[in-house]
């Protein structure tokens, strides 16, 4: 086999290794702001390392199993965003070395130069408080307790498997872990600019040997499991939950039915936990799952996301700033390094991650990647198409638009307490019922949340807060408010994305018979207890309105038969362009017909070579009003 020795390697540009890469003992490479493809495996003899500094990222391209080796290290740099009383869920990009190479929290590092780090502090399991200190004595604390995982269980609080300080978490397997208190200014990497720890950032240093190949993580049907991204580099999570839900998707991306058999239900749920609920008590959490599918017609199109329901407001209905803060709009299309996410088996099978999925995308919002920060480096994209994105996959994405499908954003407020917000996103691949894949099962349902708010598809048998349909003036969306008691509830439109096809958005009360505006007003209303699943729509015309609009338009219209001159004369007071007028004789027949007559106050056609008798003369204007009135010629 080819092999390529690296002997104290600084890679400052982008490469591609034909090969097998081969990093003798007592060597490295070090790669900074670019990124790296191995064509096979990866080979860490010994001491030979290998460092991913500012943003850069390995690719590798082998399938199957992965053949990874070596005692060596890679080392990669992930932020945590939490305190030490809040979650981030992650998922490790390296592994001990041992069989199977599983991961732990002793792989964690404390970075303290461009490619020196000191292995963090695992405290006793009583110790419930991770710490960051800088200076002297600086160190890295890791409460243990923290770390748990949730594979293949049902959605019980209990579930929830114990990992702690153990190196067990198979590749693949998502973890929880709580980050850290205090403070540690030092800083790795000059070139980033990025503490150690500041605020509620704590960065770790991912140290072992890295994940590649295909990963599988066991699902179960019903059931959800903790997953995430196991590779040193990105990845496109709309090929995994596209592979995983009976779809394909050809060499250019586009999306297809057929595949792999369903195995997940084609959401991805992210853990969100307010900043601002400082407590160890599982009472005092304040946090929930945000909802992301993979609607696009191509893998390289945005999904859509809906935050986690856990907003607060005041009595007024104004954001409550000063108590829980509100869920946020993370774009999640290219997973970054380290980040876990939960998903729900619809059969007993394997999610299995593979690296036709890496991709390199640097995180930022730009990128629509982030973990849950929005401040990092990122690329410069100010057309309809991505740029140049170096994959896998071989797919070329700049020849594919970077704009979401359509989708209109609805945020409902329950009790100016709660908030939930629910998306409709219209693609013309997909039905009005539920469709795998590209409808969003609410993550409330799972817990049996008494309060939700959804779209009910499939006469309610599904609850969903993401829902993709094809695009029709005429539709009727149900959506669905559930109450443990008597309720207030506001709905308004809260984000319009890529979306131009209609100018209105109501809700439709089927009980009072009223359309309310919900795009330039906000919609409030007392509700019972219960499901009320068969009372509201979303519509896009007020048929209300409408019905006013016809008559009124009907009404301005004055037409009548001027025998005199053997003219049929049009009276048009509001000067509506009509496209057509067409007389039929009283036996159906079509003796006159006339296009494109303008929009004059008086129209005028001649009669004179119609027979005498009673005929229908019908108008169509360009916005579609029909207007029938009855003549009758006397020449």
């Amino acid at each position: 086999m080819k092999k390529i020795l690296l002997i104290n390697l600084m890679v400052a540009f982008t490469s591609v290794v034909n090969a097998q890469l081969f990093v003798k003992d007592g060597s490295y490479v070090y790669m900074t702001n670019q990124y790296m493809t191995v064509m096979q495996d990866v080979n860490l003899n010994n001491t030979g390392n290998f460092y991913l500094r500012n943003t850069s990222q390995l690719l590798q391209k082998g399938s199957g199993a992965s053949v990874n080796s070596g005692t060596g290290k890679l080392s990669v740099f992930q932020e945590g965003t939490v305190n030490n009383f809040q979650y981030n869920y992650w998922c490790s990009p390296v592994g001990s070395g041992a069989a199977g190479n599983p991961f732990g929290i002793t792989l964690l590092n404390r970075p303290t130069g461009l490619t020196s780090s000191t292995a963090a502090e695992i405290l006793p399991t009583n110790n419930y408080n991770g710490t960051a200190t800088g200076g002297a004595g600086s160190t890295m604390q890791i409460a243990p307790y923290w770390i748990w995982k949730f594979v293949s269980l049902s959605p019980v609080y209990a579930n929830w498997q114990y990992v702690g300080n153990a190196v067990t978490l198979n590749p693949g397997e998502g973890f929880t872990m709580k980050g850290t208190s205090g403070t540690d200014a030092l800083v790795a990497d000059a070139s980033e600019s990025v503490a150690n720890k500041t605020g509620a950032a704590q960065r770790y240093d991912f140290r072992g040997r890295p994940n590649d190949g295909n990963i599988s993580v066991t699902v179960s049907n019903g059931n959800l499991t903790l997953v995430g991204n196991p590779y040193s580099s990105a990845i496109n999570l709309n090929m995994y939950l596209v592979e995983h839900t009976g779809r394909q998707y050809d060499g250019s991306g586009n999306v297809s039915a057929g595949g792999n058999p369903n195995v997940i239900d084609g959401s991805a749920y992210f853990w969100e936990h307010s900043k601002t609920a400082n407590t160890h008590l599982l009472a005092g959490y304040v946090g929930g799952y945000g909802t992301y599918v993979a609607n696009g017609v191509n893998v390289g199109t945005p999904g859509t996301w809906t935050s986690a329901t856990w907003n607060t407001y005041n009595g007024d209905g104004t954001l409550n700033t000063t108590g829980a803060s509100s869920g946020s709009n993370f774009k999640r299309q290219f997973s970054p390094i380290g980040q876990g996410f939960m998903v729900k088996g619809i059969a007993a099978g394997s999610s299995i991650m593979k690296n036709a999925y890496r991709v390199f995308v640097r995180e930022g919002v730009a990128n629509n990647s982030t973990f849950e920060k929005n401040a990092n480096v990122a690329d410069s994209n100010t057309g309809t198409n991505w740029y140049d994105i170096p994959n896998v996959a071989g797919i070329d994405y700049t020849q594919i638009s970077n704009l979401p499908v359509p989708q209109i954003k609805l945020l409902a407020v329950l009790n100016n307490a709660k908030s939930v917000e629910v998306a409709m996103a219209f693609n013309p691949n997909t039905t009005e019922s539920y469709d795998l894949g590209y409808d969003g099962v609410s993550p409330e349902i799972y817990a049996n949340a008494p309060d939700m708010v959804y779209f009910g598809q499939n006469n309610n048998e599904k609850k969903c807060v993401i829902t993709t349909l094809p695009f029709n003036i005429e539709a009727r969306i149900p959506i669905a408010f559930k109450c443990a008691a008597d309720a207030n509830i506001k709905l308004s439109v809260k984000d319009i994305i890529n979306f131009y096809d209609s100018e209105n958005v109501y809700i439709f009360d089927k009980q009072s018979g009223i359309y309310y505006d919900i795009k330039n007003a906000e919609f409030s209303m007392n509700i019972p207890a219960g499901e009320n699943n068969n009372r509201f729509e979303i519509t896009f015309k007020n048929y209300d309105a409408l019905s006013n609009d016809i008559n009124l338009a009907v009404n301005a219209f004055e037409v009548f038969q001027n025998n005199e001159n053997s003219m049929l004369t049009i009276v048009n007071t509001q000067r509506k362009e009509i496209e057509s007028c067409q007389l039929y004789d009283v036996a159906g027949k079509l003796v006159l017909s006339k296009k494109n007559l303008g929009k004059n106050d008086l129209i005028e056609l001649s009669t004179n070579s119609l027979n005498n008798g009673v005929y229908i003369v019908k108008l169509l204007t360009n916005d579609k009003v029909t207007v029938e009135k009855k003549v009758i010629v006397a020449n």
